[in-house]
């Protein structure tokens, strides 16, 4: 597989989206990503930008590498003239199931004839998914970590059709961007997700009911289980509306331990979804956290 001859369409320009297309394009692939809202598009291009500077700034990555990786990276609204011809498409919509449905649907018969076609869900079925296209055979989970630049990780997800031969070029891929692959047989939440979910919902259980502050509670998995990130940050990260949709979808297929804390329902319901809105669990300046900021148990 010789990368300079590959196109890669990412589809959706949002933090994931963002990161995949970066991963891409710096792996000498010539890379397409789409979404209907150019703001986003442009956001997207800025942030990939930002990330190739500090490369360059901090000795990681040559100007001219630098240079290379922007202009192997296109964007455009147009899913059918992105898609056209293109050997790997990944879609990194939102976790709706019709959404993402619609999108494989749309861009399957007009991608190469052997092109690979996966989705970043972190929880829904890849064969309910596949459904949506003849070609179930060729599509399988590609499911990334955030930040895509810095996490090593790719899950990749077996749908019931999705081929030996299938995942095997997929993990090339992977190996090709310089990430590590797992393999899943599809099941809701794959491994991480499930275990993320049933992490960050207990920790949002502890806030709500005053076991102790979300800055303790964050501390207490970076120190003493040498997280990263706490479980309410990372929640922040990912992003409360996204946990919660994921939760209901866990909720409905696992059972009862996956139900969703009240406290998370209600901050999705006031738009407090996280570092992308700038409010979540904590409060965020310039998208960085504020010290202190961490939500009360007396406010709740």
């Amino acid at each position: 597989m010789n990368n300079q001859k590959e196109k890669v369409v990412v589809v959706g320009a949002g933090l994931m989206g963002t990161g995949i297309a970066h991963a891409f394009a710096s792996s000498g692939f010539t890379t397409v990503l789409v979404d209907t809202n150019a703001a986003s598009l442009s956001q997207a291009k800025a942030s990939i930008e930002k990330i190739l500077g500090d490369g360059v700034r901090l000795g990681k990555v040559s100007e001219e590498k630098a240079k290379e990786s922007l202009a192997n990276l296109h964007t455009t609204g147009d899913l059918s003239e992105a898609a056209a011809g293109a050997n790997l498409l990944v879609e990194t919509v939102s976790e709706q199931l019709a959404v993402k449905k619609a999108v494989i649907s749309q861009a399957a018969p007009l991608l190469a004839a052997d092109a690979i076609i996966a989705t970043n869900t972190s929880a829904l079925s890849v064969t309910e998914i596949a459904a949506s296209v003849d070609c179930a055979d060729r599509v399988v989970g590609m499911h990334f970590f955030n930040p895509v630049h810095k996490m090593k990780l790719v899950e990749l997800v077996r749908g019931l059709a999705t081929t030996d031969e299938v995942v095997a070029r997929t993990r090339t891929y992977c190996e090709q961007i310089g990430k590590t692959s797992i393999v899943v047989n599809e099941s809701p939440g794959l491994t991480t997700s499930r275990m993320s979910a049933l992490l960050g919902n207990e920790a949002m259980w502890m806030l709500q009911e005053g076991t102790a502050t979300a800055e303790d509670i964050d501390t207490a998995l970076r120190l003493g289980f040498n997280h990263p990130m706490g479980p309410l940050e990372l929640g922040d990260l990912t992003g409360w509306d996204t946990r919660l949709s994921v939760l209901r979808y866990l909720h409905s297929t696992l059972g009862e331990k996956f139900r969703p804390c009240p406290l998370i329902i209600k901050m999705v319901a006031a738009g407090r979804f996280g570092r992308k809105t700038g409010q979540g669990v904590y409060r965020y300046e310039d998208g960085k956290q504020v010290p202190g900021s961490g939500l009360k148990a007396s406010a709740l």
